[in-house]
């Protein structure tokens, strides 16, 4: 059954549908979310924020493509999920006095991590999200300029010129991790 037959099937309320809706598009979620910098631990309740907001406006959602909607809905929950993370973290520490230590103790951690490979994960984080955002989506998520565009709102040649410049700065940040990483090992 195809992404528009099960859009349609839940608008109409079929939840069977809407679950299949979240099965098959999770892991793109997932995936995306975890890129863009969050914390591996938190990637299950953007997830689950994603498909609420999926299905609080799946009647809003017009035959455009359904992913290109997906991909600015995970944009935007990541996005608010960063800010509310930021200012807990600045409360809790303010309370404790010692920073936040992250947890990597789930099994679903080492799976995510040998997916990608540890230092260009490091140094696609240190990119500014104009950046980083549309290097994800092309070379990762395999989308067009356009469909790029689309999802994160801006025009075409803004993206041309941002894939540029990301991959000219990231180049720069992975070589510099090889000359630590050599240093280090050398």
């Amino acid at each position: 059954m195809d992404d528009f037959h099960l859009i349609d099937k839940a608008k109409q309320g079929d939840l069977s549908a809407y679950s299949k809706l979240i099965s098959d598009h999770s892991p793109i979620v997932e995936r995306f979310a975890y890129q863009m910098g969050n914390h591996i631990d938190d990637i299950p309740d953007i997830s689950q924020e994603v498909f609420i907001r999926v299905y609080r406006f799946i009647d809003g959602f017009t035959h455009a493509k359904f992913t290109t909607w997906l991909y600015k809905i995970t944009l935007n929950v990541s996005r608010d999920f960063k800010r509310k993370e930021s200012q807990y973290s600045k409360r809790i520490e303010k309370v404790m006095n010692e920073p936040l230590v992250e947890s990597s103790s789930a099994p679903h951690v080492r799976v995510l991590r040998e997916e990608e490979d540890r230092v260009l994960h490091e140094c696609l984080q240190k990119l500014d999200e104009k950046y980083k955002a549309p290097i994800i989506l092309y070379y990762f998520h395999e989308k067009k300029y356009e469909e790029i565009a689309d999802i994160l709102s801006v025009n075409l040649s803004t993206i041309k010129t941002r894939l540029l410049r990301g991959k000219s700065l990231l180049k720069k940040l992975l070589e510099e991790a090889e000359k630590r990483e050599g240093t280090i090992n050398g």
